[in-house]
């Protein structure tokens, strides 16, 4: 739940600084996944 005038959610945690905290956190894992299988697909497809 969220307290949407304060930026902050009934538990205390500021919303805006967990946003920019994981703007800056780098890839995701997702993201990882999906780079390592284009890698693998690149080197060992074969037409």
């Amino acid at each position: 739940m969220q307290n949407k005038k304060s930026g902050f959610t009934v538990t205390g945690t500021n919303i805006q600084e967990v946003k920019e905290l994981n703007a800056k956190s780098g890839l995701t894992y997702n993201q990882i996944k999906e780079l390592i299988a284009k890698e693998y697909l690149s080197r060992h497809h074969r037409d």
